[in-house]
Formats: C-alpha cells, sequence, structure tokens
C-alpha cells in the first residue's frame, strides 16, 4: 500500500500543497512508540504522555536553528513607526522593506538606541513627584488649584500634605478657565474637608498602589458636556468640533462615572461609554470631563529617535548631505553604511520600532516560531525525521538510571543526526552557486 492517500487529480484540485515533504508530530510520536518502546527495544518502557512531551522539545528546538523558516508577515509602517509582533513570534531572521518593484531591501537593527519602560513624571527637581498649589477651606471638600493640571485623576490619594487627614483621595475633578479644582473623600464616597483653611497649600498626589506616576500620552478636558442615566451618551451642545481629539479607548475622569469607564464610540457631537454613571443625578449644568489616553507618553529616547534623520542617511549629525563628493569618508561605522533604515525590538512593549525613513513603506518581518502553535505547524520535515527520533530517544534515556549506559552514545547520534539534518535542509544546489561564483573571479571547471 502506497504512502499517498488521494490521486494526482485530488491533489491539484485541492489546497494541501507540498504537504508530503512533511511529517506530522503525531506519526512520529506514533512511529516512535512502535519501534523504539517495548520487550528486547532500547526503551523498554515509556509512556506515551513523555514521547509526547520531548518530541514537542525536540520540535520547538529544532525550529529555533535547524528548520527552515516558512514564516513571515507584511504591514505598511503607519505614521507611529510602529509594528506589533506575531502572536507566535520567538526571534527574527531579517527585516526589509519592499521597493515598488517588488524586491525586498534588508534593514539592519541599531544597537544605540532603546525605548526605555516608563518615564516617570518628574519635577523641576527631578524628584518622581506631583504636586499642586491649592487653597483649603475648613467648610468645604472642594479644593482650588493653581492652574489646570491634566494629570491629577479621579483615585489619586493626597499625601504629605498638612491640614488633609491621611487616606485622602481625589473623588472628583472639574475645569474650568484653566483652573483645576479638585473634590476630596475617604475612598469610600465620605467627603473630606481640610482641618484650616489657608491659601498657597502645596498639595502631593501619588496613585493609590503607590506606583510612580507615569505620564499619559495624551489627555484632553471637554466642557459644555450633558448626559443622562437612561443611555451611555454624552451629550455635546456646542457642536462636533471641541471632541475632534477624543478617540475610541480614552478612559472618562469625572466622579458622576465609575472609574475605568472607557470611550467606545464618537460620532458627531456624541460620545458613548460602556458605563453609566454610578450616581443617579443628571447634571443641571454643563460639565467638564477629562479624557486619558490608555497608552503611556513616549520616552524622549523614542521620540527623538523616530523624528530625528536616521544617522545612516546623512555624514554627519550636523547636516542632512548623504555621502558628499568633497573629500573622502574616513571611520565609517559599517552598520550605518547603507541607506535601508534601521530598527530596534522593544522587548516590553512586544512592538519593532523603525527609524523616520521608513514611514508608509512596506515591510517584511521574516520570523521563527517554536512550531507548537497550531496542530498545522506541529509538522517535521522528512529530512529532519531521524533527528527526532535519535533526540526524543537520547532525551528519555537520559532522564533514567537504567539507560544511563546509552547515553553517550545516543549523544554521539543525536548531534550526527542534527548536522545531517540541517546540511539536508541547506539546500545547497551546485548550479546555483556555480551561477554565483562565476562572477567573483573564480575559475569553474564543469
Amino acid at each position: 500500500m502506497g504512502l499517498l492517500n488521494n490521486t494526482p487529480q485530488e491533489y491539484y484540485d485541492g489546497n494541501d500543497y507540498g504537504n508530503y515533504q512533511f511529517v506530522s508530530l503525531t506519526d512520529i510520536i506514533n512511529q516512535f512508540m512502535l519501534v523504539y518502546v517495548g520487550e528486547d527495544k532500547i526503551i523498554p518502557k515509556a509512556k506515551r504522555l513523555d514521547v509526547a512531551f520531548h518530541a514537542q522539545r525536540a520540535l520547538a528546538e529544532l525550529s529555533f536553528d535547524t528548520f527552515k523558516s516558512c514564516k513571515a508577515q507584511e504591514i505598511t509602517v503607519p505614521a507611529t513607526l510602529q509594528m506589533t509582533l506575531p502572536q507566535d513570534y520567538v526571534n527574527y531572521t531579517k527585516i526589509s522593506w519592499v521597493d515598488s518593484a517588488g524586491i525586498k531591501h534588508l534593514m539592519y537593527p541599531t544597537s544605540k538606541t532603546s525605548n526605555p519602560s516608563s518615564n516617570p513624571l518628574q519635577d523641576d527637581n527631578g524628584d518622581f513627584t506631583l504636586q499642586a498649589v491649592g487653597t483649603l477651606a475648613t467648610a468645604s471638600s472642594d479644593i482650588v488649584l493653581d492652574g489646570e493640571y491634566k494629570d491629577i485623576l479621579i483615585g489619586m490619594r493626597v499625601v504629605q500634605t498638612p491640614y488633609i487627614p491621611s487616606g485622602t483621595f481625589v473623588s472628583a475633578t472639574s475645569n474650568s478657565g484653566g483652573i483645576t479644582t479638585i473634590t476630596l473623600d475617604d475612598g469610600n464616597g465620605v467627603a473630606v474637608v481640610p482641618i484650616k483653611s489657608g491659601s498657597g497649600i502645596v498639595l502631593t498626589f501619588e496613585n493609590e498602589n503607590g506606583s510612580l506616576i507615569l505620564p499619559q500620552k495624551s489627555s484632553f478636558i471637554v466642557e459644555n458636556l450633558y448626559w443622562n442615566i437612561a443611555d451611555y451618551k454624552i451629550i455635546n451642545n456646542v457642536g462636533a468640533s471641541e471632541l475632534t481629539d477624543i478617540k475610541v479607548g480614552m478612559i472618562v475622569s469625572h466622579d458622576n462615572f465609575p472609574i475605568g469607564t472607557v470611550v467606545t464610540n464618537v460620532f458627531g457631537n456624541t460620545i458613548v461609554v460602556d458605563q453609566l454613571p454610578d450616581t443617579p443625578v443628571i447634571p443641571a449644568n454643563a460639565q467638564d470631563i477629562t479624557f486619558v489616553s490608555p497608552d503611556l507618553k513616549d520616552t524622549d529616547t523614542w521620540s527623538s529617535y523616530k523624528s530625528a534623520t536616521p544617522s545612516e542617511n546623512q555624514d554627519d549629525y550636523q547636516d542632512d548631505i548623504y555621502w558628499p563628493m568633497e573629500g573622502s569618508r574616513y571611520g565609517l561605522d559599517p552598520q550605518h553604511a547603507q541607506a535601508n533604515g534601521s530598527f530596534y525590538i522593544d522587548c516590553v512593549s512586544g512592538k519593532i520600532h523603525f527609524s523616520s525613513n521608513i514611514s508608509g513603506k512596506t515591510v517584511i518581518l521574516d520570523y521563527i516560531s517554536d512550531s507548537l502553535g497550531t496542530d498545522a505547524e506541529m509538522q517535521v520535515h522528512k529530512f529532519a525525521e531521524e533527528a527526532m527520533y535519535r533526540w526524543i530517544l537520547h532525551a528519555i534515556a537520559s532522564g533514567r538510571i537504567q539507560t544511563q549506559q546509552l547515553v553517550p552514545r545516543l549523544k554521539k547520534e543525536k548531534f550526527a543526526a542534527i548536522r545531517t539534518a540541517k546540511l539536508r535542509l541547506s539546500n545547497l544546489k551546485l548550479e546555483e552557486l556555480t551561477q554565483i561564483l562565476r562572477g567573483k573571479s573564480k575559475q569553474i571547471k564543469h
């Protein structure tokens, strides 16, 4: 009985092309259990679960440096100059941009910059604090500050401030005429009033969990807003022009809305949110609401990198002349001796950051996965099938006391099988090599 289970016509009418070169991981496990496990065999007894574990480990490890990488993703680089890493990304093999003829231009990583994980808010002295100057009154829980503070959000804690009890939180913020007014409570809805009146009092704010305050990418205060408690809409009676900066995903910061309320839609003069007001109050007068971006502000390092002319496109950092005719260019750094752009990968955010000359271009990311993402990926090229068996055999024998005497021999056989697989999968062809070498001042005999 042959190995092919369909006719040539069925093959060409289908869409499973070229799959005969692969063996599924399930077949690898089944065949290993049949041939290598049993009485009078190298492995007298083994659980299928153990074999499956070592088979998956072998598949993952061989995917990193032996198997061919067929994974690729194409995107058009947006104005943000960022690309999100694919879901099953492990490492990249190359990153290129594509010209109008469809030809790849290889890009190179830059090692001279990075994107720090955070840039906490600092005052003029460099301290990680958020402070404001306010006027206190013992008869009111409202405090009028000396300016507009978009970084002060509902839920923040007021600390290190005289005349205000500890355990006091910001329960509401409002803005009018460039002045921010905050309202205080104890975190449970009970108003807190200062124990003494005074003006010019410095107030210090911090996050409820004690983490450093990270400035958001953007925040906007919109005035003249109304809503009711029957639907999820916030209306601007003035017009739609005031809402141009409000985007889907922004967080609503207002005392009448639950903390964490998110904008789900913006159309005309209407903002739609995902939560109703938490108090049955319909505002009699127009209200101010702060909308905060969920994304953090770009670090200064990343902002400078994406806005600057890439170093590989200029002869120095003082002008934009590229490969000037005057004199010679001595001391060239080879990593900058190309004009294809550069990139770096931010492992914390899971994004690739590109230089400014890549904006709008089509970029292809060729990358490596561990071949364990889906059942369809769990397959082994027939050139490396023997390497899989030898890997599993060595791994099982290494974990058992009874078979330790076999480990040195199996280790050699494993590495020999992997080397053979690498040579086979390298796909070197004599005709292709000779064609390349013809133009390299090499004498080729046929």
